[in-house]
């Protein structure tokens, strides 16, 4: 157990979470007469929006993510600690972490989401979310393994249940996971097997509402729809899964009930605050909201603890419109930004206006040509919005060695059509294979059954 110790008399920043939200405050902070800490449980910048590109094996993990030390290591006034809160001591003003105890004169807190199953956390293991890094490898391995395992079965229905991919949830990660599902069965791969066609492959994308993509304006959703199906996309609308359970999701629609068998399930239908924020909750007597969202104040500070905040997907920002801002990297960026100007107008003495969102737009996209943008002013959708998406998304990037790698392989995969990431890591076994069901009729024999029948 360390205690760190501040080397000069600056007041003290401790950012807890190298999201966006904390990395731009981080950042924004390098110049100022403080001395800043950015604590994280990974070493990395994880460049979210990007994540199911990874998933899909359109990118590797490295192209989406920055080491923090690099991004911040010019700051002379910034100190970067690996390693994870676990507690706070708002009286003291000090941070608990695993290895070590830190003091603050300012705290902010960006640690994000996690997965939201509804009570249902159980059905994490056969229905995984994309959240990390290691959920996108995890994801890919599933997607890819799928069309292997399927190229080796006999059984017409076992076949069946290999190529079908079912997704729950209708939001901006369902709808890209199920077109990326589908641009890689029905183009990218559809020559590669031979005892299978991949075009045949089902994906079905679960929504409970009414339309996918709901915080979008309808006639944006509708044409989302149209071009998740010219894909070959089966888009289950008004949907309600009441169980997953191996490679069996069971759903609701009014009172009809219907099992859908697939061997590969996603899940993308919402999400929840990360572990730190019942213990900031806790702590500081903070309401949350249902999602476990920390409700913040106007400068999103925590009501009564005026040097404590809280960024990001964590904080339930309910000041414009009586309704919280969405969850996306704009907004925590802004959020980061506002931070770091705010506590550089604390230490001179003055003060800056309340945090106010100017919504930048909503983007999401469906294909390799195809995305809906929302402006608010403006609304597009096909070739022209898939051109705006991919060049804010490039825009975004940390680093510039991250762009121009990532400018190179979406201009490589959209000439050959190809998925340069698209492996398959770690063991093939019996042992780790998805829902491994053969039998003898169909598996090859273990060398031991082949001597026994031999003796025979």
């Amino acid at each position: 157990m360390y205690n760190f110790q501040q080397k000069s008399n600056q007041p003290h920043v401790v950012i807890v979470g190298g999201g966006f939200a904390g990395l731009y405050a981080a950042k924004e902070l390098g110049n100022a007469p403080v001395q800043v800490t950015l604590i994280d449980k990974r070493n990395f910048h994880l460049f979210q929006p990007l994540l199911y590109q990874v998933a899909t094996g359109s990118l590797s993990p490295a192209e989406i993510c920055s080491p923090l030390r690099l991004i911040v290591g010019k700051n002379e006034n910034t100190h970067v600690i690996l390693d994870e809160v676990i507690d706070l001591d708002p009286e003291q003003k000090r941070v608990i972490m695993r290895e070590g105890v830190i003091n603050y004169d300012y705290l902010i807190i960006g640690t994000g989401v996690s997965h939201h199953y509804f009570g249902n956390e159980h059905w994490e293991t056969d229905a995984p979310g994309l959240k990390s890094i290691e959920n996108a490898l995890d994801i890919r391995r599933k997607i890819f393994l799928a069309f292997e395992e399927a190229e080796k079965v006999s059984s017409p229905e076992e076949k069946e249940e290999w190529l079908t991919f079912a997704i729950v949830g209708g939001g901006p990660t369902g709808v890209e996971l199920a077109g990326a599902i589908a641009e890689i069965a029905h183009k990218i791969i559809k020559d590669d097997f031979r005892e299978i066609d991949t075009t045949k492959a089902k994906i079905l994308l679960i929504e409970g509402m009414n339309r996918i993509l709901p915080p979008y304006p309808e006639d944006l959703s509708q044409k989302a729809q149209e071009s998740l199906e010219e894909l070959g996309v089966t888009v289950l609308t008004n949907r309600m899964v009441t169980n997953i359970q191996k490679s069996r999701v069971n759903i609701r629609h009014g009172e009809e009930e219907e099992t859908i068998k697939a061997r590969t399930i996603l899940w993308a239908a919402g999400v929840k605050a990360s572990a730190l924020a019942e213990v900031i909750a806790k702590r500081t007597n903070v309401e949350v909201d249902r999602a476990g969202r920390i409700m913040v104040e106007s400068n999103l500070s925590i009501k009564n603890y005026p040097n404590i905040f809280v960024v990001g997907d964590l904080a339930n920002f309910s000041h414009q419109d009586n309704k919280p801002l969405p969850g996306i990297a704009p907004v925590a960026m802004e959020e980061g930004l506002y931070m770091a100007k705010y506590i550089k107008a604390k230490v001179k003495g003055s003060s800056i206006e309340p945090f106010y969102y100017k919504d930048k737009g909503s983007l999401a996209v469906i294909g390799d040509n195809y995305a809906v943008v929302n402006l608010g002013f403006l609304k597009l959708s096909g070739f022209i919005a898939w051109i705006v998406w991919v060049f804010a998304h490039i825009y975004y990037l940390i680093e510039f060695d991250n762009k121009l790698t990532v400018m190179l392989q979406w201009g490589w995969n959209y000439l050959t059509r190809g998925r340069g990431a698209r492996l398959i890591t770690g063991e093939i076994s019996e042992n780790n294979l998805i829902n491994k069901s053969f039998n003898n009729e169909h598996y090859p024999p273990t060398l031991t059954e082949e001597k026994e029948t031999l003796k025979v």
